[in-house]
Parts: structure tokens; C-alpha cells; sequence
């Protein structure tokens, strides 16, 4: 259905009005609302939707229909707030007071309902005069525990109440962080605030503060954001201020202190922020709620350095009115009355700061030092002070300033006697008076409590400078108050625990003899002096107490202290040589600090030159560590940032998931559902969906339908059984009145027929003479017809002959066109035929072509294969030849060199190991290798006969395209050279024998080479050595003598 269009503002306000006379006021809310939420109403004129949206809140209040307002208000304020915030701050003050008069008159309502409920309870008849409560009164006052007023204004007032609370906070939500209607906002939260006070409403406070709260933050993240408030702002500031203020005073006045203190922490933030400073009269109503609710949590230390703060600034603003430099507005009230009232307050708190605190204790085993020092810190900064108070600072404070002489004389007596003449005896009696007055000051009746801790804590100090034991009665007698303020025993002995276990006092108790014992240890330690604990007591007092007298302790650990004084002194009378010496030697140090003092002034200066180049090379480098700190934390910032969209990517995938399988699970239960309810099977609980599935759903389907099929057929058989029972009975009863009927049917069968066939004889009569006066009548006229035909016929001829021959001449024309389209179809079909034929014929012969190119290419690979392979075996058959050839040469030359070789000397058997391979022994000059262990020499056993070698292999792969080579042999070796000699023939002639060289000795290391001829001489070789004779045959095939011992052999 597509939807309605849209329409213009002023004809929905027409039509929302027409709706409202006709008692049709939801209806008209409900067509408002559609208007002022479309899309399309974004573009109507302000002008015109102001109306629409004021008759919205008002029919929306009057039925307390707070969703669909704060819906249309939302639309309106995107609408509206770029061109015209005015008409908003009008429909909110508007939705405002709409919602505060229905207040008003549902409280109106309730106080005529509960007068006129004791109007007619006060003139009801009473049966018995002295019974003032009946039977049923008393137990609906056991029962209900409320009064009628109270159940009338909830049932009345309290409706209302929640809607204006949720209209507040509906408008706070809708103007927060924006700067066009801060001032619409900060009213609202005052309001807000008046209504939380008016009608003592303390969770909805609690909640509206958290409110404000959130939206300061939301603010400072959102500061980007168009139209966003700036923090920074003086101005807007201030007004931030202001309502945080009257915050902490409705928090005061309701007595919500923790939300007070909240409150005075977001202050001290703005105040921090704020670049402005404050007016002297905003920071006195926080100096003043400071002191309440320090207080109220105990906080004596604090609470007093609240109210030097306040009496300070009090002091301040004064002069400054005085002077002319400040308005009265934004000063306080700075009198002599007001001056004397703080410095009284001031004076008095800071003599309540217990020494000892008897509240909140944990024991000595209990560290709260950080925890301690971290509140103290915190508390610190909220007063505006740069170190923690302490009680003795106070009163240095109280003293430095005219401040104890504008209090009150009694409470500069108090502190007389409490700090200067206190006296254990006395002080009692001397307080009482004081007490009493201060008793009777609603304001200062709750210092009676801590003056009383301050004092029990002074007595018990002085009593144990002087007594070692003393009667718990004697105690209770000195620490005597007024009647109102009376101490008992048990306090007494409460606050003594509570100073042992907090280590201020060292006292035991005897409830035997009732007898107090001080510590007399004259080795135990004093306790050091503490800062403040966690209820607001100060730091040990000890010094603070006027002595008496020393205790043992002290005079032990003094002791070593005065001998060292009386020695001193004695050494100084006795040997004056002491002084002198000491006199010296400061003389002495007096001329050389003089001497270099001029080196030490530049030695400073140079090392404060150093100092500054460290300094500044130490902010270089801490500037780059920030830097690079800052990258990191950046980019782990953005890793963090990345990981949590990617976990909340995740989560998100999570939920959805979860909630399309709930989907899914609710659409398969609603659908078993149906499938059960179609089958009518209200016998399954909707436990047992869960345990359902399609095979048995089935199954029951199939089971109710042979049921339903079952009862049916049973249902079809009784009533087949009862109607064929029932038929019986009437065709018997029917078989005994068939005759007589059948006779009466035939009587009036015969009447019918009678009546019938008489009148149908009547119409036939009458037809007949109407159609002779018909025919008589159109005879007449039938010549005329006849000739007005024949004439039509005659002109008609021609003009369808002229047709007939036109479709003749178009049937001819079609059938000659259908002719020419089927003999074009014909020979195109022809054609292709002959085309695809063609090109069928032409790729048949391409394969054939192709099958025979590839034949002949193969043919032609094979022919080759074939000579490379003939090839191949004649280069093969040449090599054997060739290699049979030189080694039969290499016999002949073996053989000739055997025969010309003399048998060898008898020397040192030298002999080389024979080589396993057929390649004959290498004969370059190398050096004789020893001889193996159980080998026999050469000279003692004949030479072996010549044995040839195995074949040498070749290569038989038909790849390799290179000649074949016999193994062992190398083309251009010596072996070849000295082969090509001996097949020449010819021996040369011997060398001559060398004359005048010593025969070589064979050394340890072997035989030393002949290096002539190798090249390494030079042109000295070839100068100087004689020609070699070829190489004589050693007779020995495969054995290799040297050259040296060849010429030893033939000298021999």
C-alpha cells in the first residue's frame, strides 16, 4: 500500500482540530506526530509547524504520552535549530509548563480529595464517643502503614510527578552540547533542581546530577561537533558554575552529602578550567558547604581549614568593598558580625581537631598510609591549598592574625585554657561554664563531642608525666561536664583502648582494682609525630603538651646528651690550649677560604656553565624522549583504537548472529506453533515445542489425520446405518399409501391436462388471426419491396465487382510475392549448403595436408637419426682401430726399451705401486715412492713379464657427439710424443755421461726431482743443460725408474 501523501502543516492543524471536536484527541496526536516526524516536514516553514508542534505538546501532556513528544521534539530541534532557536526555547518552555500546571492542579485535586475525606470522617455519626479508633481502623492502620494522604497524592500526584520528571529530563537530553540554547538548558536544570527540592525528591537529584555530569563529558568529547558548547568560553563557563553551585546547595539542603561532595569536585574541575576567576561570593557558598560536609563525615582537620579559608576570604572581600576595587554583588556580606561568627568557627573547629581518633579505627596492623595520603592530597587541592593542614599550622594561622581577638570570649577563653594554662585538676571546672553556653548554640552544640576527645586526650598526656598508677574512679572524677554532656566509664575506658591500639597512649587497666598503669619503660620510645588519619584527627600532640615534669624515658635519653655538654664545658676550663688550637685552626681555615676563593668563584661559574649545557642537552633529550613517547602512545593508541573496532566488529558479528539464529528459533517455534494449533492439538505444552521437530510433527500430522479419517468414517457409518434404517421405515409406511395416491395424482394429472390443452387451443386461435392480419397487411407493401431490392441490387453490382476484382489483382500480387520469398529461401539455403560443404571439404584436405607434412617430417627424423647413427659407428670403429694401433706401438716401444735397458744396480729397493687401471706408468720425472712393508725389491726379483692391461672402456651413449677417447691416454701428452719418437725408429744417441757431480743420495724425504727441462730454469736451462738422450727402456713394464739412478746404473 503505498503511503499517504504528504500534506501541508496548516491542513494537518485543521484536520487535527476537526479530529479533537469530535472527541478524537489520540487519533489527532497520533496524525501531529507522523507529520512532524516525516522527512518531508524538514522542508516545511518554521512558521507554519510552530502551531502544529505547540497543540502536540499540549495534547501530548494532557495524555501522558511523553515518548511521542520527546520524539517530535527531537525532529523539531534538528529542524529548526539552523534558522530560528527561538521558537524552540518556546515549545520546550511550553512542554514545561504544560507538565508543571498539571502538577499543580493534581496537588489541588489530592487537597480537596483528603478534605473532603476528613470533612465527612469529622461529621460522621460516632455510635461510642470514647472510642476514638474502631476495630476497622486499627487494623487497616496495621495493614497499610500509611496514611489516606499519602495513598491519595500516589494515587493522584505521583503520576504526574514522573511525567515532569522525565519532561526535564526529555529537554535536557534535547539541549545539551549546544551553544544556541545553553541558556534554555542551564534554566531547565535550575528548574529541575527546584523541583527535586520542592518535592524532596532525592534519587531523582541523584540521577539528574549524574545526568549533568555525563553531558560535561559528552561536551569535552564532542567538542568538534557543530553548534557544540566551549568549554573554554568565560561566559559559558560560568554559567556552568553557577548551576553546579545551585547543585551543591540542593544537595546540602537534602542532606545527600556524597552527592555533595561530587558536587564540589565538579566545581573545583570547572574552576580549574576556567581562565575567569571566580566571584569572591561563589567561592564563600563553597568554602561554606565545605564546612558542612567535612562536617558531617568527621573530617575535623579539614573542616577547620574550611573555615579559615572562609574567614580569609571573608577578610578579603571586606577590604576590598572597602577600598572601592569590588561590588557589593559579587563580594559577601563582610561585616563585623559576620567577621566575628567565622573567626569564632574557626578558632573552635581548630580546637576540635581530636588528637586520637576514636572512629573508624582498624587496628595497628593496618596500613593506610597511601590510601591516606592520597585522600589528603585530594581534599588539599579542593580547598585550594598547596600543602596538607595541620592542627599546630592552624593555630599558628590564629595567632599570626587578629583572628583570635574577633571571637567570641568564651572561645578565646576555651583556647586559653585548652593550649595555655591547661592544668589536669582544674580543667574541668573551669570548662563547664563554656561548655554550657556552647551547648546552648544549635551551631556549635556538635563540637561539644570532639572538644571532649581533645580534652580526655590532654589529661590522660599530663597524668602520665606524673603518676605511674592512678584510680580509674579519680580519673572519672576530674573529667567532669555539664549534665547534657556528661562522660561516662565506659567512653572513658573506650577512648583509652582506642589511644593504646593507635599507639597515642601506653595506659593498662585493671577492672579488678579499677587502677590505671602508665608505661614507666625507661627504654621504651616516644611515638612519632603523624599526619591527620582517615576520620580527621591531626598529628600527634606530644610536644604540644605543657611538661610537667621529664618521665624516666626522656631523662634516660637525654642523659649521654648532658655528659657530653658537662664534658665539653670542663675540657675548655681545664686545658685552655683547647680553645686556642680550635681558634687557630679556624683561622686558618678563615685565610684559606680567602686564598681560593677567587679559583672556587671560577670554578663555579665554569661548572654552572656545565650545568647549563647539561640542562639544556638533558630538555633536548627529554624533548625528543616526549616526542617519541607521544608516537608511540599514538600509534598504540590507533592499535588499541583498530583492536576495539575490530572487537566490536567482532561482537557486533556475534549478536547478529545470535539474533538471526532467535530469529530464526522463534520463527521455527511460531511456525510448529501454527502447524499445532492448524491440527488442533491443544494437548501439547508449549514445553514440549522445544523437543518438536519436523519428522514428528509429521508424525502427529499423519497420526491426527488417520484419527480425523478414522472418526469420520466411523461418523459416515452410523449415519449411513441411521438413514438406511430411517429409508426403511418410510418406504414401508410409503408401500401402504402408494395406491390411494397414485389414484389422486391421476385425478389431477387429467384436471391439468385439461385446463392446458383448453388454453393452449385459445392462444393458437388467437395467434392465427393475428398472423392472416399481418400477412394481409405486408402484402400490400411486397411490390414495393420487391423493386426498391432490385434496384439496390443494381447499383451494388458494380462497386462489388470493382472489389472482387481489386482482391483478385491483391490475392494474385500475394501469392506471386510468397512465390519470389520461397524460391530466395530456397537458393540462400542452397548456398549455405554449398558453403558449409566447401568449408567442410577445405578443412578435410588442411588435415590431410598436415597428416602428410607430419609424416614426411618424421621420415625425415628418422632418416637423419639413422646417418647421425652410422655416423656414430664409423667414428667408433675408427677410434678401436686407432686405439688398437697406438697400443700396439706402446708394446713395440715397451718391448725395444726393455731390450736396450741395462739390468739396474743393487740399490735401495724403490718401487711404485702398480696402477689398477690399463693406462701405462706415468714417466714424468717424479720423486721414487718407498717401498711397502713385505714387498720385494726390484733388484732381488726378476721383472715380471709384460701382461696387457684390461680393454679400455668407452662411452656407448649415442648422445654424446664427441669422439670417443681411450681411457688413460690424453691427446698431446708426453705419452704420445715419446710413442711418436719410438715408431719413427732410430735410437738416438746416449747422453753423455755427467763428469765431475757427486751421485745423489737418496735423503729421508725421497729422491730430489730433476727440474731440467720443466721450465721453472729459464733460458739457464736451456742454456747450459746438454740435450737429453731419449729414455732407455727399463726391461720392467709398469715399473718407473729415475733418471739419476738410470746414470748410476750405466756408470756402473
Amino acid at each position: 500500500m503505498p503511503p499517504p501523501p504528504h500534506q501541508k502543516p496548516e491542513n494537518v492543524l485543521k484536520r487535527a482540530h476537526e479530529l479533537i471536536g469530535v472527541n478524537q484527541a489520540p487519533a489527532a496526536l497520533t496524525l501531529l506526530h507522523e507529520h512532524v516526524t516525516s522527512k518531508r516536514s524538514r522542508n516545511a516553514p518554521i512558521a507554519s509547524l510552530e502551531p502544529v508542534m505547540i497543540l502536540l505538546v499540549e495534547l501530548a501532556v494532557e495524555q501522558k504520552k511523553g515518548k511521542l513528544a520527546k520524539d517530535a521534539l527531537y525532529q523539531y530541534k534538528n529542524i529548526a535549530q539552523n534558522t530560528n532557536v527561538g521558537t524552540i526555547e518556546l515549545v520546550l518552555k511550553k512542554f514545561i509548563d504544560l507538565a508543571t500546571e498539571k502538577v499543580t492542579a493534581a496537588q489541588q485535586k489530592a487537597d480537596e480529595v483528603q478534605s473532603s475525606i476528613e470533612a465527612s470522617a469529622g461529621s460522621a455519626s460516632v455510635d461510642d464517643l470514647e472510642a476514638s479508633e474502631t476495630p476497622e481502623s486499627i487494623l487497616l492502620a496495621t495493614v497499610s502503614g500509611e496514611q489516606s494522604k499519602d495513598r491519595t497524592d500516589r494515587a493522584i500526584v505521583t503520576p504526574w510527578l514522573k511525567f515532569l520528571w522525565e519532561a526535564y529530563r526529555t529537554v535536557l537530553d534535547i539541549l545539551r552540547n549546544n551553544a544556541r540554547l545553553e541558556v534554555l538548558y542551564q534554566s531547565t536544570a535550575t528548574q529541575a533542581f527546584d523541583f527535586c527540592l520542592k518535592f524532596t525528591r532525592k534519587t531523582e537529584f541523584r540521577r539528574l546530577c549524574e545526568l549533568l555530569r555525563n553531558h560535561v563529558q559528552t561536551a569535552a568529547k564532542y567538542s568538534a561537533q557543530m553548534h557544540a558548547i566551549n568549554l573554554s568560553d568565560p561566559d559559558t563557563l560560568q554559567r556552568h558554575l553557577e548551576t553546579r553551585f545551585l547543585q551543591l546547595n540542593v544537595a546540602v539542603e537534602l542532606e545527600l552529602w556524597q552527592e555533595a561532595f561530587r558536587s564540589v569536585e565538579d566545581i573545583h574541575t570547572l574552576l580549574s578550567l576556567s581562565k575567569r576567576p571566580p566571584k569572591n561570593i561563589m567561592m564563600a557558598n563553597y568554602y561554606e558547604k565545605l564546612t558542612r560536609i567535612f562536617l558531617v563525615g568527621e573530617n575535623y582537620l579539614f573542616h577547620a581549614a574550611a573555615w579559615a579559608r572562609y574567614y580569609n576570604l571573608l577578610r578579603q572581600s571586606a577590604a576590598l568593598v572597602a577600598a572601592g576595587h569590588g561590588k557589593k554583588s559579587d563580594n559577601p556580606p563582610a561585616s563585623e558580625a559576620d567577621l566575628q561568627r567565622a573567626a569564632t568557627f574557626v578558632v573552635l573547629s581548630a580546637l576540635s581537631i581530636p588528637v586520637i581518633s576514636t572512629s573508624r579505627s582498624r587496628g595497628a596492623m593496618v596500613d593506610f598510609d597511601e590510601a591516606r595520603k592520597n585522600k589528603n592530597s585530594r581534599l588539599t587541592h579542593l580547598l585550594g591549598m598547596s600543602q596538607a593542614p595541620t592542627r599546630a599550622g592552624l593555630f599558628r594561622d590564629v595567632l599570626s592574625k587578629p583572628l583570635l581577638r574577633r571571637a567570641r570570649p568564651q572561645i578565646r577563653e576555651l583556647y586559653n585554657i585548652l593550649e595555655v594554662d591547661f592544668h589536669p585538676l582544674s580543667i574541668c571546672k573551669k570548662i563547664s561554664p563554656i561548655l554550657a553556653e556552647i551547648g546552648a548554640d544549635e551551631e556549635m552544640q556538635k563540637y561539644i563531642a570532639p572538644l571532649q576527645q581533645v580534652i580526655l586526650t590532654r589529661l590522660f598526656q599530663q597524668l602520665s608525666q606524673v603518676y605511674e598508677t592512678v584510680d580509674l574512679e579519680f580519673v572519672q572524677s576530674l573529667a567532669q561536664f555539664p549534665e547534657p554532656f556528661q562522660v561516662t566509664r565506659a567512653v572513658i575506658e573506650k577512648f583509652i583502648m582506642n589511644g593504646n591500639k593507635k599507639g597515642d597512649l601506653a595506659i593498662r587497666m585493671d577492672h579488678a582494682t579499677g587502677v590505671l598503669s602508665f608505661d614507666v619503660d625507661v627504654l621504651s620510645s616516644a611515638r612519632a609525630a603523624h599526619a591527620g588519619s582517615a576520620a580527621g584527627s591531626a598529628e600527634s600532640e606530644t610536644g604540644s603538651v605543657q611538661r610537667l615534669q621529664s618521665t624516666p624515658s626522656q631523662i634516660v635519653r637525654s642523659q649521654l646528651t648532658r655528659l657530653a655538654e658537662v664534658l665539653y664545658t670542663t675540657c675548655r676550663y681545664i686545658d685552655p690550649s683547647l680553645n686556642e688550637a680550635r681558634i687557630k685552626a679556624r683561622d686558618t681555615a678563615l685565610e684559606r677560604a680567602k686564598a681560593g676563593a677567587e679559583k672556587e668563584h671560577a670554578e663555579i661559574l665554569a661548572r654552572k656553565d656545565i650545568i647549563q649545557k647539561r640542562k639544556d642537552r638533558a630538555s633536548e633529550l627529554q624533548a625528543q624522549k616526549e616526542k617519541e613517547n607521544a608516537r608511540k602512545k599514538l600509534l598504540m593508541e590507533q592499535a588499541i583504537a583498530q583492536a576495539e573496532a575490530q572487537r566490536l566488529a567482532e561482537e557486533q558479528r556475534i549478536r547478529e548472529q545470535k539474533r538471526l539464529a532467535n530469529e530464526r528459533e522463534q520463527i521455527k517455534k511460531k511456525e510448529v506453533e501454527n502447524m499445532l494449533k492448524d491440527m488442533k492439538l491443544e494437548d501439547i505444552e508449549l514445553g514440549d515445542l522445544e523437543n518438536l521437530d519436523s519428522n514428528k510433527i509429521r508424525m502427529l500430522k499423519l497420526q491426527q489425520l488417520e484419527r480425523e479419517k478414522n472418526t469420520i468414517a466411523e461418523k459416515l457409518r452410523i449415519t449411513h446405518k441411521r438413514l438406511d434404517h430411517l429409508e426403511r421405515a418410510y418406504r414401508k409406511e410409503e408401500a401402504k399409501k402408494l395406491p390411494e395416491d397414485y389414484a389422486q395424482q391421476c385425478e389431477r394429472d387429467k384436471a391439468a391436462y385439461e385446463v392446458i390443452k383448453a388454453q393452449t387451443l385459445k392462444e393458437a386461435e388467437l395467434k392465427h388471426k393475428a398472423d392472416l392480419e399481418l400477412k394481409h397487411r405486408l402484402s400490400r407493401l411486397m411490390p414495393f419491396y420487391e423493386a426498391f431490392r432490385n434496384d439496390l441490387h443494381e447499383r451494388r453490382r458494380d462497386q462489388f465487382e470493382k472489389r472482387r476484382r481489386d482482391a483478385e489483382r491483391e490475392l494474385e500480387k500475394a501469392v506471386n510475392q510468397r512465390r519470389k520469398e520461397y524460391r530466395e529461401r530456397k537458393l540462400r539455403e542452397k548456398r549455405e549448403r554449398e558453403e558449409k560443404e566447401r568449408q567442410l571439404r577445405e578443412a578435410e584436405e588442411r588435415a590431410a595436408r598436415e597428416k602428410e607434412e607430419e609424416r614426411k617430417r618424421q621420415e625425415a627424423r628418422r632418416e637423419e637419426l639413422a646417418r647421425l647413427r652410422e655416423e656414430r659407428e664409423k667414428e667408433r670403429e675408427r677410434a678401436r682401430e686407432a686405439q688398437a694401433r697406438q697400443q700396439q706401438r706402446e708394446e713395440e716401444a715397451m718391448a725395444r726399451r726393455a731390450a736396450r735397458r741395462p739390468p739396474p744396480p743393487p740399490l735401495l729397493p724403490l718401487a711404485l705401486p702398480r696402477c689398477p687401471s690399463a693406462d701405462p706408468p706415468n714417466p714424468s720425472p717424479l720423486p721414487q715412492r718407498p717401498v711397502r712393508p713385505g714387498q720385494a725389491p726390484a733388484s732381488d726379483a726378476a721383472p715380471p713379464p709384460a701382461r696387457p692391461g684390461p680393454p679400455p672402456m668407452e662411452r656407448v651413449d649415442s648422445r654424446d657427439r664427441a669422439p670417443p677417447r681411450i681411457a688413460g691416454i690424453k691427446p698431446g701428452s708426453w705419452r704420445e710424443r715419446e710413442a711418436a719418437k719410438a715408431a719413427a725408429g732410430g735410437n738416438g744417441t746416449p747422453p753423455p755421461e755427467r763428469s765431475g757431480l757427486p751421485p745423489r743420495v737418496p735423503s729421508s724425504r725421497g729422491v730430489p726431482m730433476d727440474r731440467a727441462g720443466s721450465g721453472r730454469g729459464g733460458e739457464r736451462d736451456a742454456k747450459d743443460a746438454p740435450a737429453e738422450p731419449p729414455l732407455r727402456a727399463s726391461g720392467a713394464p709398469g715399473r718407473y725408474v729415475p733418471k739419476f739412478r738410470r746414470q748410476e746404473g750405466g756408470g756402473n
